[in-house]
């Protein structure tokens, strides 16, 4: 499967940081593609946190970086993304949501605007000073152009002393492709 735009400036911006980051959390985890990139390129001692609202995304996701052979110090999470802050209280270094459905799966099935807010008032709590957050949005169907309104709402709020918040996207492609927000906090705040 070829990465969306998206996706993979969002890989981009994490990649050159996976190699110092102690903890990293894929708070969706989907078919395991964004766990792969995520574990391929972080140090062997990083922690990593993988959620997801169905177990079959957490089979998917243990099953992928087996047959890449790749091992983790992972805990895998089948619980909502808006619950992060219930199972983590350290800092954490890089944190990335791939919101929509789980491909060639349900379409029903789909991260929720209200979650994905609740979702993201935790992780910027819990972003390490230097830490960031990659979110990719789906505007191209209805819950997903909901979700990405209340982000797109929500992250302007955020202080602009703690934290640096940038949007990315394909303005020339048609069919309202992802989008990319990227949340890095600040160093020296708290």
């Amino acid at each position: 499967m070829k990465l969306t735009g998206a996706v993979l400036m969002a890989h981009h911006l994490l990649q050159a940081r996976l190699p110092q980051a102690a903890v990293i959390v894929d708070a969706t985890a989907g078919n395991g593609k964004d766990t792969l990139f995520l574990a391929r390129h972080a140090n062997q001692k990083a922690s990593f946190w993988i959620f997801d609202i169905q177990e079959k995304a957490l089979m998917a996701t243990k099953n992928l970086l087996v047959a890449k052979d790749i091992m983790i110090n992972g805990k895998y999470i089948h619980d909502c993304h808006s619950k992060l802050d219930r199972y983590i209280s350290e800092p954490i270094d890089i944190i990335t949501f791939n919101l929509g459905y789980l491909p060639g799966s349900d379409h029903t099935i789909s991260t929720q605007p209200s979650t994905t807010i609740k979702a993201l008032e935790a992780a910027t709590a819990l972003l390490a000073p230097g830490g960031i957050i990659t979110v990719v949005t789906y505007p191209g169907y209805q819950i997903g152009y909901q979700e990405h309104c209340l982000i797109k709402e929500f992250l302007p709020s955020l202080p602009q002393q703690q934290y640096t918040v940038a949007c990315w996207e394909m303005v020339n492609q048609i069919h309202n492709p992802p989008i990319l927000y990227a949340i890095e906090r600040r160093e020296g705040s708290s």
